[in-house]
């Protein structure tokens, strides 16, 4: 069996309300399947709630080999040890999150439907470029709504991987693997499915796991 062309990315809910409880679903959640990453992103929160939360989740994720990933503060993710930081188009730019975070930090962009965008994060030196919001969400506002086909036109023509987000449920999530997707970034879809966190990222795993 090859390895998946496409991975599980995981994004906390933006509120948690009891750290210990979701530090525990957490752990079910990564010992379920593979995945790549996890973004934390808590909104809003103070530099002490956000430092807690990652103090606390990082080693969970950093010890079943999860790449932790701070949503917006690349100076927190450096001063706490993260593996990179995720930063949107009113945020700072790929060069200065690089500055702070140095060589081998994960950079992801969001650049919601437009390969310009995109492109431009590429080219500034980003790790990764996000696409979405595919589907409708609760986690966050959202005005973008592109076509899976732009997955499939950034494969065609660029290296860097791509990410796809918002509103990715086990139901619908198979279409943006065929579209072309390196990642699917997934909050609701697994910390509110109806059977709990580790049987969504079972779910997932079947979806993302090639035949033979």
């Amino acid at each position: 069996m090859r390895a998946p062309d496409c991975q599980l990315y995981l994004i906390t809910p933006p509120l948690i309300v009891d750290l210990e409880a979701f530090a525990g679903a957490l752990e079910h959640a990564l010992d379920a399947g593979p995945v790549a990453a996890l973004q934390i992103r808590i909104k809003p929160a103070d530099d002490a709630e956000i430092t807690t939360a990652v103090q606390r989740l990082a080693p969970v994720a950093q010890a079943r080999g999860v790449a932790i990933i701070l949503n917006d503060r690349p100076d927190l993710a450096a001063a706490l040890g993260c593996d990179g930081v995720h930063v949107g188009q009113s945020d700072c730019s790929v060069a200065s999150a690089r500055r702070v975070m140095g060589k081998s930090a994960i950079i992801g962009v969001t650049c919601h439907d437009s390969r310009h965008l995109a492109m431009e994060a590429a080219e500034a030196g980003a790790d990764y470029v996000a696409f979405g919001a595919f589907f409708p969400t609760s986690t966050k506002e959202t005005v973008h709504r592109p076509d899976p086909d732009i997955l499939t036109i950034w494969q065609e023509v660029m290296e860097v991987p791509c990410v796809a987000i918002g509103g990715i449920t086990v139901d619908n999530a198979a279409m943006l693997v065929e579209a072309g997707a390196d990642f699917l970034a997934v909050s609701g879809g697994v910390w509110g499915h109806p059977e709990g966190p580790a049987a969504a990222v079972r779910e997932f795993t079947r979806i993302l796991t090639p035949g033979p």
